[in-house]
This record gives C-alpha cells, sequence and structure tokens, in this order.
C-alpha cells in the first residue's frame, strides 16, 4: 500500500479505484496537459487563453474537465500533478 492510500484509509477515504489509477496515469488529451502545464506555471484561465489564443470561457472550461478527470478540486492539485507527470507540450515553454 502506497503512503497516500494509507493516508486515506486512515481519514476514512474510499479505496484506490479505477479513478485514482487514471488520475496516476492521467487520461487527459494532449490540450488538457497542455492547459495543466500553464496551470502548473501559475497562470490564470484568462493568461492562458491569451496564450493560447481561445476564449476565457473554453480555457475555463479545460481547467474544469482537468479538475473532473483527475478527481482534483483546487488548481493546486493540478499544479502538483503537472509537475509530478511533467512532459513539455509545444506551447508552454517559458
Amino acid at each position: 500500500m502506497s503512503f497516500d492510500t494509507g493516508v486515506g484509509f486512515a481519514l476514512g477515504e474510499r479505496a484506490e479505484t479505477a479513478d485514482s489509477a487514471s488520475r496516476s496515469t492521467g487520461n487527459l488529451t494532449k490540450r488538457e496537459r497542455q492547459i495543466a502545464d500553464l496551470v502548473a506555471r501559475g497562470l490564470t484561465n484568462k493568461a492562458i487563453a491569451t496564450r493560447l489564443v481561445i476564449s476565457h470561457r473554453t480555457a475555463e472550461g479545460h481547467v474544469e474537465h482537468i479538475l473532473t478527470k483527475l478527481g482534483f478540486t483546487s488548481r493546486a492539485q493540478i499544479a502538483a500533478w503537472a509537475a509530478e507527470h511533467h512532459s513539455p507540450q509545444p506551447g508552454t515553454s517559458a
């Protein structure tokens, strides 16, 4: 049992499921991975939209999808996940 799984078990959280497995592998699209990398760099939805030449609402929607797919509730969790699973995507360079 991993440390995170043990902590979750101790806190009474549900056991690791397919959702947790997909979180570790990240069933994100190429664009969602790109957005996750930008979130990890601290960009706001507006800044992401400007950088990728998409609407603010589209950037917001991508972030919402990432949160849902990974089972997260905050941008900080996306940033931590992206740092752990870093694979630079085109358009995310500083």
